[in-house]
């Protein structure tokens, strides 16, 4: 009976994927029709869309993606901030920091990845999604302490991971791995003391880049 099952499970997976490209050019004419010329970029890989919008268009994009009809992503799942400095081990010229919302349409079974870049690499600021999804508080809170991307309209950005007093934001490309300072326990003064980082700086093995479909 339990092969039986897994053999029927296995054919209906076959026959999903077949119907991908039907469903993918139904799902694209969806947001096409509810986004229109908000759309900066529409894209598939792995079987996932990532849709790319301005940070100008953000709140209105999502309201969309949560209400109209055929769409309805009511739950976010998740939500992180990226840093493109170096990019495919390349300097990035263009802008450098970007949120990712990650949502789905529990009635319809759609997912999609939203992508959405901060105009400004000084200051990367984009709004908050609190008011769309009550679930984006904390994940905007950690984007704020990792990568100092702020969000205009949180109801309460304070630093969530790291500690008190944090200089910098510990996810940016250009942020020392070994930090900037150290702590330790000092007995003579009964409580913990922050001091510069001790470690000196060494050379280390380069990360290996692997080619595009590596090991297919």
């Amino acid at each position: 009976m339990g092969l039986f099952n897994y053999k029927t499970k296995f054919e209906e997976l076959i026959l999903f994927r077949s119907k991908m490209p039907d469903l993918k050019e139904k799902f694209d004419r969806q947001l096409k029709e509810a986004l229109g010329e908000k759309i900066v970029e529409l894209q598939m890989s792995h079987e996932e869309v990532t849709l790319v919008i301005n940070a100008d268009d953000l709140k209105e994009s999502m309201l969309i993606l949560r209400d109209s009809q055929g769409l309805e992503f009511s739950q976010l799942i998740d939500l992180c901030g990226v840093d493109y400095q170096i990019y495919k081990n390349r300097q990035n010229k263009g802008s450098r920091f970007a949120v990712v919302y990650h949502i789905l349409s529990i009635k319809l079974n759609y997912r999609l990845r939203v992508r959405c870049f901060c105009s400004d690499n000084d200051f990367p600021l984009i709004e908050s999604v609190t008011e769309i999804w009550p679930a984006a508080s904390w994940f905007e809170r950690e984007a704020f302490d990792l990568y100092g991307i702020h969000f205009s309209g949180h109801p309460d950005l304070r630093r969530l991971l790291t500690d008190y007093g944090f200089v910098g934001h510990p996810f940016r490309k250009d942020f020392p791995i070994s930090g900037y300072v150290e702590m330790r326990y000092d007995s003579d003064q009964g409580r913990v003391v922050y001091e510069p980082v001790s470690i000196e700086p060494r050379e280390v093995v380069p990360r290996v880049i692997r080619e595009e479909k590596y090991g297919r």
